[in-house]
């Protein structure tokens, strides 16, 4: 996509701090972290959002995660993890290119991802199961 941000990060035209990059990921420093040592991986293929991505993209990000996470972790000394994705305007998405957030987390950072526990009424949770359950493909 010729005016995506991350699609210009990926190909090189706009310079990042890569800490891995393979055939379908690049992971860069986020260059307004949330802590320290927060990092993007993009996909290199674009992909607006979770709805449009393909599956053998989606299985990959997960092992691709997990490998930054483990060395972010003992590198950083972090006591813990965000791994955070937004679809969406409403969610948060400011860059309509898939990426996924890896957000250290340290005692006392400042973080918050929060929200208000809800509840649901008598019977709800079972009938929203159903409801989503019968539209999975």
């Amino acid at each position: 996509m010729a005016n995506c941000i991350f699609c210009k990060i990926i190909s090189g035209d706009i310079p990042s701090s890569v800490l891995y990059e393979d055939e379908d990921f690049k992971a860069i420093m986020d260059i307004s972290p949330a802590s320290r040592g927060h990092v993007i991986i993009l996909s290199k293929k674009h992909f607006e959002n979770l709805f449009e991505l393909e599956d053998n993209v989606a299985a990959r990000v997960l092992i691709v995660a997990r490998k930054l996470a483990i060395a972010m972790k003992e590198e950083l000394n972090c006591e813990g993890i965000n791994l955070l994705q937004n679809n969406g305007e409403v969610a948060g998405q400011s860059v309509f290119h898939i990426h996924f957030h890896l957000i250290p987390r340290y005692k006392g950072d400042n973080v918050k991802v929060t929200w208000t526990p809800g509840k649901y009424a008598e019977g709800e949770a079972s009938e929203l199961a159903q409801i989503i359950a019968n539209r999975i493909l």
